[in-house]
């Protein structure tokens, strides 16, 4: 039997686009015939399928189910191109998995794969989706899935032709005018991205967390600081005379203009104040005028994540909150879970070291 090396391996790779196990075990196989181990992957379909696995799956679509107005599932399958996003077939798979993930009881993907298809219980998700890739001639990808089964009321909405999918959760009575207000929310959630429902389902560390940031952020742009704070953190900084003679000139021009003093003094003066600032945070932080400041900040950031704080999209009058929204259609209303997906968000190109990634697996 031929001996089956890193370079042979990294050829049929190359070669087939198929798994390094794979590939070695193909060469092993057939001792060591290239030709006759790429008819092997073939046949078994991993040279059309795999070859296309190192490929960025960032477009596709997000789709969803729901039925009977309180079960619902949602699904994100990926594809290389949003040209392929948009074609039938596709689109056909992707309502296919969507349908097999609100009758499974998978809980991650991996298990997904492994269940029996629907309409055909001699194969698996994990099957199709190869075959799938063979017949599109693109990367796919299950990336990720939810469920939710609930005694409440649930509203699904799909925006922008399937960029972005949402279902919304609620205690409420199942009536028109209640699941209209949820559609609308579901639109707010689609156009706002709140990352909680409200400050409510924050834990003290996330609020703790959030704070710090807020002061830490105040802090390092010295220009927001209350004209008091900064005067003295200016004066520490010129009594150690960590300013360049150009800055500090430009200081003594300017000091009675302080709304616009960094606008003249270099990136690096700014610096330097931040690092005062941070330096004498503790001090800062107990003064009462900034602690005003961060309260405010901290406050809107608030507003900017939590569902409920937010400004309703649709108010009239620019100032109703969702939670007031809520309120005006049924004050029992209660939202008690939101869940968004997004096409692509925060997928990444992972860089590969084959040489590092051969060595580990031909151990």
């Amino acid at each position: 039997m031929a001996a089956v090396t890193t370079a042979m391996v990294k050829e049929l790779r190359d070669m087939t686009g198929a798994g390094i196990m794979a590939c070695k075990n193909a060469l092993v196989e057939n001792d060591g015939d290239m030709e006759k181990a790429v008819e092997s992957l073939r046949k078994r379909g991993e040279a059309q399928a795999v070859k296309k696995a190192g490929r960025i799956a960032a477009e596709g679509l997000v789709s969803l189910v729901v039925k009977e107005d309180k079960n619902a599932a949602i699904v994100e399958v990926n594809s290389e191109t949003d040209f392929v996003a948009k074609t039938d077939k596709f689109q056909d798979f992707v309502k296919a998995v969507v349908e097999q993930v609100y009758a499974s009881d998978a809980v991650d993907v991996d298990e997904l794969k492994n269940d029996k298809l629907l309409n055909d219980p001699t194969r698996t998700v994990g099957e199709e989706l190869v075959n799938q890739i063979a017949t599109i001639g693109e990367n796919l990808s299950i990336r990720r899935f939810a469920r939710i089964k609930s005694d409440g009321l649930v509203v699904g909405y799909v925006h922008g032709g399937g960029r972005i999918g949402v279902l919304v959760e609620a205690a409420a009575q199942n009536n028109d005018a209640n699941k209209e207000a949820l559609k609308n929310v579901a639109m707010q959630v689609a156009a706002m991205n709140p990352q909680y429902i409200s400050r409510d389902n924050m834990s003290e560390k996330e609020l703790a967390d959030l704070k710090e940031v807020v002061i830490d952020s105040s802090l390092n742009t010295p220009e927001t600081l209350a004209k008091p704070i900064l005067v003295r953190m200016i004066d520490k900084v010129l009594s150690e005379s960590l300013w360049s003679e150009q800055d500090a000139a430009i200081y003594e021009e300017q000091k009675n203009n302080l709304n616009y003093l960094f606008n003249f003094l270099s990136k690096e003066a700014k610096a330097v104040v931040a690092e005062q600032a941070m330096k004498h945070k503790d001090s800062i932080v107990a003064d009462k005028i900034f602690s005003g400041l961060v309260e405010g900040r901290f406050t809107k950031q608030l507003k900017d994540i939590c569902l409920l704080d937010q400004i309703y999209v649709k108010a009239e009058d620019g100032k109703q909150t969702v939670g007031k929204y809520l309120e005006s259609v049924d004050k029992d209303i209660k939202i008690t879970n939101i869940v968004r997906f997004e096409v692509g968000e925060g997928i990444e190109k992972k860089q590969e070291n084959f040489a590092e990634e051969v060595a580990k697996q031909m151990m």
